[in-house]
């Protein structure tokens, strides 16, 4: 049995964090009901890469992070639907949103409003900045988050500062906190029976990820300085080119530092001053990369790394995404799978990263067309054809 069968998830997100938080609890078996707006459904159903596929309100970005989900729409603006939605959140488990906040206050849907109707309700509001505060009621995308989080900062080097993470971060970052944040309360739940609110904010949940360079920081009174492709923390330990590319090393322990100028066959300068500790490799890291890049552009990345792992120096190629994809590894690890879905065919997504012996959680559905979903629900709570036709014409769904 899925981890969480029998768990029903009220799903109002748009985009990208929201949406990344439920296709996890989605992928651990909830049953997860994707409430859009019956005009356009949710934003990224029109972002992606292929015109025709965003046309249909099937964009990458949507298919991306929305599988194992059905899609009912509602016209919350419109009292009916309102309605629709208390009767779902009556025996619902869990509602997560990612409005500005005052949204749901404005329409009669708040976690005040929800818990009196269902006191078992866990309700997750994501928001950029959370619900209270100074800059609570600020419009947030990543890329704001990124800058005021200070990532952007400690990205880069000394060509090319600030810059940004290649990959919506902190929106992604967000939804597995806000997963994490439900997954608690439900099982708080299970023991004392209580719902309860959470207030998940990008801006809190990107700011423990830098944990280390905060607390040089903070503890250190050192403030992070932009080292591109090096580790702050060891030397040699960061990218290096070969004769066929780039690799990277990180022989962060001594003995790690010992086997890599055996392997190079530049023992000479383990008895350098400038490099024979840890602290002093990394004061002099530019010394030590001119030092051994000339011996690591006799060969091969291939063959270095395969050399150096087996002497327990952690090593590896700098592949591109579809090299990456396409690993050894993750077909092993059944990091991808796939799911038939109408109109695109076989559908790569990524199933769930955690690997559970009991209760694996996997791909079974493959992201809903907008609404496909809205005749079965409003069925199951009572609603006969004549009356859905009639939301349907009144749009109101």
């Amino acid at each position: 049995m899925p981890m969480l069968s029998g768990v029903r998830v009220l799903d109002l997100t748009n985009v990208l964090s929201g949406p990344f938080a439920t296709l996890h609890l989605a992928l651990l078996g909830a049953e997860i009901l994707k409430i859009e707006n019956p005009a356009e459904g949710d934003l990224a159903r029109k972002l992606g890469n292929v015109p025709r596929l965003s046309k249909e309100l099937m964009g990458t970005s949507f298919l991306a992070q929305n599988a194992n989900k059905k899609s009912l729409t509602l016209n919350l603006k419109e009292k009916e639907a309102r309605e629709i939605f208390r009767t779902l959140a009556k025996t619902a488990d869990v509602v997560v949103e990612n409005f500005r906040p005052g949204v749901m206050d404005r329409l009669g849907l708040s976690w005040q409003a929800l818990r009196e109707i269902n006191p078992r309700l866990i309700y997750c509001a994501i928001s950029g900045f959370g619900q209270t505060g100074p800059d609570a009621m600020k419009p947030a995308y990543d890329q704001i988050i990124q800058g005021l989080s200070g990532v952007m900062d400690v990205n880069g080097d000394e060509r090319l500062h600030p810059l940004r993470c290649g990959f919506p971060v902190c929106d992604t970052v967000g939804g597995l906190t806000a997963a994490f944040a439900v997954m608690a309360a439900l099982y708080h739940r299970e023991r004392t029976g209580e719902g309860q609110f959470v207030d998940v904010a990008l801006l809190d949940a990107i700011m423990p990820l830098m944990g280390w360079v905060a607390a040089n920081l903070l503890i250190g009174k050192e403030a992070p300085v932009p080292m591109g492709n090096e580790n702050f923390t060891a030397a040699p330990s960061g990218t290096f080119a070969t004769a066929d590319g780039h690799i990277n090393i990180a022989a962060n322990k001594q003995e790690q530092w010992e086997a890599l100028t055996e392997v190079l066959r530049v023992e000479h300068l383990r008895t350098d001053p400038r490099f024979q500790e840890r602290d002093a490799r990394k004061r002099n890291r530019k010394a030590l990369t001119e030092e051994l890049e000339p011996a690591l552009r006799k060969s091969t990345t291939g063959h270095w790394v395969e050399t150096l792992n087996a002497r327990d120096v952690p090593s590896g190629a700098i592949l591109n995404l579809q090299e990456a994809l396409a690993q050894a590894q993750l077909r092993h690890r059944e990091t991808l799978g796939t799911v038939p879905t109408e109109g695109i065919g076989e559908l790569k997504l990524f199933n769930l990263s955690a690997k559970f012996e009991k209760t694996p959680g996997r791909l079974t559905c493959p992201p809903p067309r907008l609404g496909a979903h809205t005749d079965e629900i409003l069925t199951e709570i009572g609603c006969s054809k004549a009356e859905i036709a009639s939301l349907r014409e009144r749009k109101i769904v």
